[in-house]
């Protein structure tokens, strides 16, 4: 990409910053009133101008981004690189909204409640990739994702202004649950969404920043893949895209060879990946709801590198595009 945009300079984003005046002559001979333009100033209008048509493709269409646990806490710098990390995320958020899109942020916390348990004496157990949740649990979960997570991404987005709103899904009676199994405790299914909150959050310009909490019919609550429930989200409000902020680069061919990442596959072929086991572990989930999305209407589902700076604005607003896109 031809240049980097400084999303803290208001020099360079902000509406009021004035221009430099031009200089009425010079040691060198520059004619008076001739722009000096830097060659890093050009780099940078060349950016803008190849974002023009994707913004205008995307002004006012629905965007779900799901930002796991594992993006969040994924530096290796420690709590000061976590925080900067979110901090690029937040501002990528921030310039989708101000560009028009409709931006909802769905997230989980898995390494986080792990965490918090270990500190707790309490040992975590896991069957077929999901956490056992007994009631002890859940109430761990849910102080974590919406008593921490949630805030954490909420706080990061409305450092730029009063754009975010945290909202867990018993929240309106957002996300239906049932159980999934009684050997895993209080973890659940999506069964239905009901999208009228956020449909009213995004109605008034601002971000909804989801926790993924379901309730059933009798006011219990439930744990909810992250995964899941982002896009059965993003079904429900008919989205442009989905896209999925993970630990690795996208969805290979060949787990074990880095050069056979797919671009862009289609879901039939990403069912035949998953039924020959050749997508594993985390990214199950991910790939199945990207695949329940695009069935359901969503336009395309991405799964893209967290690790990445400011990969969503490399996504949307460049022609290279990154990571894996799921289509019809």
């Amino acid at each position: 990409m031809p240049g980097n945009l400084d999303l803290n300079s208001p020099a360079e984003l902000g509406p009021t910053a004035a221009p430099t005046a031009a200089p009425t002559g010079t040691a060198t001979g520059t004619a008076p009133g001739t722009a000096n333009v830097s060659a890093g100033a050009s780099a940078k209008a060349e950016v803008l101008v190849e974002a023009l048509p994707y913004i205008r493709r995307f002004w006012g269409k629905v965007v779900v981004v799901k930002y796991g646990g594992s993006a969040l806490s994924r530096s290796t710098a420690g709590a000061a690189g976590d925080r900067a990390n979110l901090a690029d995320f937040a501002a990528d958020i921030v310039l989708m909204r101000s560009v028009g899109m409709l931006p909802v942020v769905v997230h989980g916390g898995g390494p986080q409640i792990g965490e918090l348990m270990s500190r707790l004496g309490k040992t975590p157990e896991f069957r077929d990739g999901l956490r056992v949740t007994d009631a002890e649990t859940l109430d761990i979960a849910r102080m974590v994702l919406v008593g921490k997570v949630n805030r954490d991404i909420v706080a990061a987005i409305n450092v730029h202004g009063p754009l975010a709103v945290g909202v867990s899904g018993e929240d309106g009676a957002m996300i239906h649950a049932s159980p999934r199994h009684p050997s895993l405790g209080f973890v659940g299914d999506v069964t239905r969404v009901s999208p009228e909150l956020l449909q009213r959050l995004l109605a008034e310009q601002l971000v909804p920043v989801v926790a993924t909490i379901g309730t059933d019919e009798s006011g219990q609550a439930y744990n909810i893949n992250a995964d899941t429930a982002a896009g059965a989200i993003a079904e429900a409000l008919s989205a442009e895209k989905l896209v999925f902020l993970t630990d690795v680069e996208g969805i290979r061919s060949d787990q074990e060879d880095s050069a056979s990442l797919l671009s862009q596959i289609a879901v039939a072929d990403l069912e035949a990946l998953i039924g020959a086991g050749t997508v594993v572990g985390g990214m199950v989930p991910k790939a199945g709801a990207a695949i329940e999305a695009v069935k359901g209407g969503v336009a395309q589902a991405h799964i893209l590198d967290g690790r990445v700076p400011h990969v969503l604005l490399l996504e949307f607003f460049t022609r290279s595009g990154i990571g894996t896109m799921v289509v019809p």
